[in-house]
């Protein structure tokens, strides 16, 4: 009789299955894989041969040609549960030569074995069974008079399922032995269904320090002297599940015994002006600390403006007035260097129009941390407060209404809550107002209604299942001009989600008002969440606005080099993590137009009025202002107005009577502190504007 070979790894377009045996689908884990040779094999009525070419190993089991001939297999595993058996073999006969499955005894049905054309064309089958960990019995008997095929091998490869479950926060973390400019830090081990693999000591949502997962304790050597932190560790698996932060330590560093101030700042000079604003600029200050901490904007004795920048823009001046301006440079420990050259320029005259450098108009209310605003057609405001989880409304002359809680709405002790905020395009007839807010389970956008008078006491869940995190949840949600719903999305703090099209973080999202994907989202066809993706390859983004050319721009917060301001493509990669801004490995991802060093910006919210973009910082303690060129694929000079005026600026919106409201939110981390209702909401003036 002809002779036959045996089994393999890796399916070759051979159907195998039949009963309990089903063919294997992608796993999203497995253990490396092992072979098991047919030569190595207990054999009855069959024998190892070696006369067709293309067998592994020693040879391969030729089964006499009965019903009930078989090999058995000693299959060791590490590991119980799922197993794929591949099995390679040639068939040279136009008949299938199936053969049952027995796992130690107990039968698993019956493998199918088609012909492969001719005795030395070797292919493969599998199916999964349910291994036991140590040595199992893994016999194949023939079912036919024919026999069984030519056996080779079997390869064994252990399904793991898909881990979803994160570590456990670390406890006892502590913070000993304080310097200027590093500190030692310990915690209590994580634990893990699988393993923690490593810890990250965090800055809010910047990454300071990474060790392994056997590691409990580690030096931060790269803080600043005199400088306030906020750290926590996070525990992380093979999966790339991160835990909740642990507990986060409030660490001051002390001054070092530096007593050199910086260098003066050289050639400050005029770079523009408009009625109501002077812009500047300056060459940078060094120090022998190697950090520059910031710089001071005087005019006269009087600091107008301070900001990590070689750059301000000094508003609310008076039209063809001159005005003199110098600039000193501070270091971490409060050495402030000499004053600068004198820098004299003239304001022009007043002008009108919308757009330009904003000048501050007047105070409109207090707040705790007003995330999001949002403007009603009869011109009041809806706002969102992030950590008390209440939806106000603010008249343009300053009343404050609380509405309500929003409910479900829970902290994060960081950077989640009730975030954004968008209104019906169709408002005067739905009355709805969409919502993006953590809940106990994740980051969702939901729908409340509110006709003028009523907030409803229910939320309707329109996109659920968005992961959150202590940090980088995103959450800025706007309608575009397409009539359809965008959302920023963070990566909450799984770098892989950004690139991953089947989550929706790291995204910026598409989304129909009833929470469908629209049909010409350009991920739509693959299905699942990718349906939703617009954009990807994002970090931590929270800015959305058009521009008069209908293109969606976007900002977003970098890791600890570079935050971006993007012009958004329909499905365009913006390269996080491989890339952060310009730096990394960003070949063939889309450059952002716009960067800024993390420690500068910080931008949150921004606006876009006749072409000029406006952008909150909140590191940055400033506002952006530059204008989108004529071809609208770039932007011009970024100037920075407001510096260190308010703090840490989030949103920027614009006015339906033609002005911006701005927002704050400092004290805003570690879950903030609701009690306290101290940030404000202030409206800007365009130049030549009345207030």
């Amino acid at each position: 009789m002809a002779r036959r070979s045996t089994w393999s790894a890796l399916f070759a377009g051979t159907a195998a299955t039949a009963l309990g045996c089903a063919l294997i689908a992608p796993v999203a884990a497995h253990a490396a894989a092992a072979d098991y040779e047919s030569e190595d094999t207990t054999l009855s009525q069959a024998k190892i041969a070696t006369n067709h070419p293309g067998y592994s190993g020693k040879g391969f089991v030729d089964f006499d040609n009965l019903a009930g001939s078989y090999a058995d297999y000693s299959v060791n595993t590490t590991q119980a549960g799922t197993h794929t058996l591949t099995f390679r073999y040639a068939n040279g006969t136009a008949d299938d030569r199936p053969m049952k499955l027995v796992v130690d005894g107990g039968d698993k049905g019956t493998v199918s074995f088609p012909s492969t054309g001719s005795w030395s064309t070797w292919k493969t089958v599998a199916a999964t069974v349910q291994l036991t960990a140590g040595v199992n019995h893994v016999r194949t008997v023939s079912t036919t008079a024919n026999g069984g095929p030519n056996a080779d091998k079997i390869t064994d490869t252990f399904n793991a399922p898909a881990d979803t479950e994160p570590p456990t926060p670390p406890k006892n973390f502590t913070v000993s032995n304080i310097r200027p400019t590093a500190a030692d830090f310990r915690w209590d081990p994580a634990t893990d269904n699988v393993g923690v693999t490593r810890y990250e000591i965090n800055r809010g949502g910047n990454t300071l320090k990474v060790v392994d997962g056997k590691t409990t304790s580690a030096t931060v050597d790269s803080l600043t002297p005199n400088t306030s932190y906020d750290i926590s560790v996070i525990a992380y698996d093979a999966a790339g599940n991160p835990s909740q932060p642990s507990n986060v330590l409030a660490v001051k560093t002390p001054p070092s015994n530096d007593k050199t101030p910086p260098t003066v700042p050289g050639s400050l000079k005029v770079t523009g002006s408009t009625s109501d604003s002077v812009s500047l600029s300056w060459k940078a200050s060094t120090d022998d600390s190697g950090t520059v901490a910031g710089y001071d904007v005087y005019q006269g004795d009087k600091v107008v403006a301070s900001t990590a920048q070689t750059s301000a823009t000094v508003s609310d001046l008076k039209p063809n007035t001159s005005y003199t301006f110098t600039v000193k440079a501070r270091d971490p420990n409060g050495n402030t260097s000499a004053a600068s050259n004198a820098a004299t320029a003239k304001t022009t005259g007043a002008t009108t129009g919308g757009g330009g450098i904003p000048s501050y108009d007047k105070d409109i209310a207090k707040v705790d941390l007003g995330w999001a605003v949002g403007f009603l057609p009869n011109g009041n405001a809806l706002v969102t407060e992030r950590d008390r989880f209440e939806l106000l409304q603010i008249t343009p002359d300053g009343t404050k209404t609380t509405l309500g809680k929003i409910p479900g709405v829970v902290t994060t002790n960081g950077e989640g809550g009730l975030l954004g905020l968008a209104i019906s395009p169709q408002w005067n007839t739905d009355h709805a107002v969409y919502l993006y807010h953590t809940s106990a389970s994740d980051n969702r956008i939901v729908k409340v209604t509110y006709d003028g008078t009523t907030l409803s006491k229910t939320t309707t869940p329109v996109l659920t299942g968005i992961a959150k995190n202590q940090y980088h949840n995103g959450g800025r949600i706007a309608f575009g001009p397409d009539g359809k719903l965008y959302a920023t999305v963070g990566d909450a703090k799984v770098k892989a989600n950004a690139q991953n099209k089947n989550s929706l973080n790291g995204k910026i999202l598409r989304l129909n008002a009833d929470g469908s994907a629209p049909s010409d989202n350009p991920f739509y066809a693959t299905g699942g969440n990718a349906r939703y993706v617009w954009s990807y390859g994002h970090r931590n983004p929270q800015g959305l606005a058009w521009d008069s050319h209908g293109q969606l721009w976007s900002t977003e917060f970098g890791e600890s080099s570079q935050d971006e301001l993007n012009l958004i493509q329909k499905g365009g990669n913006y390269g996080w993590p491989s890339c952060e801004g310009t730096i990394g490995k960003c070949d063939g991802f889309i450059a952002p137009k716009k960067t800024w060093k993390t420690s500068e910006a910080g931008p949150s919210g921004m606006a876009i009025v006749n072409d000029w973009i406006y952008i909150a910082a909140v590191t940055g303690e400033q506002m952006f202002v530059t204008q989108i060129n004529a071809k609208g694929d770039g932007i011009g000079t970024v100037s920075a107005v407001f510096s260190g005026r308010w703090g840490r600026l989030r949103s920027v919106t614009p006015t339906p009577d033609g002005h911006l409201w701005v927002t704050s939110t400092n004290n805003d981390k570690l879950g903030g502190t609701p009690d306290k209702i101290d940030n404000v909401v202030v409206q800007l003036k365009f130049p030549g504007a009345a207030g």
